[in-house]
């Protein structure tokens, strides 16, 4: 199983970037990245919706959906593609009611037992994670490729894999689940190159 129409999300956060973001975002999709998530979540609101306009600009001049992190809102204001939602955020069912039948919501999930509950609920997409360790959520330890195995054997949504993901050990995540980095492409020399190697272990075609 594969989200609607990505393989490969990049995570932007303009903090994380080691070039100027919408650099670092033309490289990425350059490189094979199909789909962007807008991650400030220290932004003031101010501030998030000046480059949520700027990046919503971008992201459709470059033909690549945009998803926003934690807020409905946002994601309605800008006309995002979609929004994806934390266990804390608002729930997948009342963002339905607001979003209509049109845009994704993907809900982040942290246990065989809430992904299954993803299936009942008003959700595209359930992220999955984090499968490695990952210093941008402050985990020491990942749930490791078995456990995401395992999730995707009893899943009923698409699975999107989170944390920790690398060109290095992308190939660990099974084919059927898609990916979404946020530092191996943020924090790369070369955003292109990484985001060719990450997409390179996408290489099965989405069902």
């Amino acid at each position: 199983m594969a989200p609607p129409g990505f393989r490969l999300c990049l995570l932007l956060t303009r903090a994380a970037c080691a070039h100027p973001p919408l650099e670092v975002l033309e490289a990425a999709i350059a490189g094979g990245v199909d789909c962007v998530q807008l991650r400030e979540k220290d932004a003031r609101e101010s501030a998030l919706w000046t480059w949520g306009r700027e990046l919503m600009q971008a992201c459709d001049l470059l033909q690549v959906p945009l998803v926003v992190n934690d807020n409905v809102e946002a994601a309605l204001a800008l006309g995002a593609r979609g929004v994806h939602l934390g266990q804390d955020d608002m729930h997948p069912d009342d963002a339905r009611a607001l979003l209509g039948r049109e845009r994704w919501i993907g809900w982040s999930t942290h246990s065989l037992e809430q992904l299954d509950e993803a299936a009942d609920l008003e959700v595209d997409y359930a992220g999955f994670g984090p499968v490695f360790a990952t210093p941008t959520k402050g985990y020491e330890r990942g749930l490791g490729p078995d456990h995401l195995a395992a999730a995707l054997a009893i899943a009923r949504v698409p699975v999107v894999a989170i944390g920790g993901i690398t060109p290095e050990n992308a190939w660990l995540v099974p084919e059927q689940a898609a990916i979404a980095v946020s530092s191996a492409i943020c924090t790369a020399a070369d955003p292109q190159a990484a985001a060719a190697a990450l997409r390179a272990s996408r290489a099965a075609p989405a069902p």
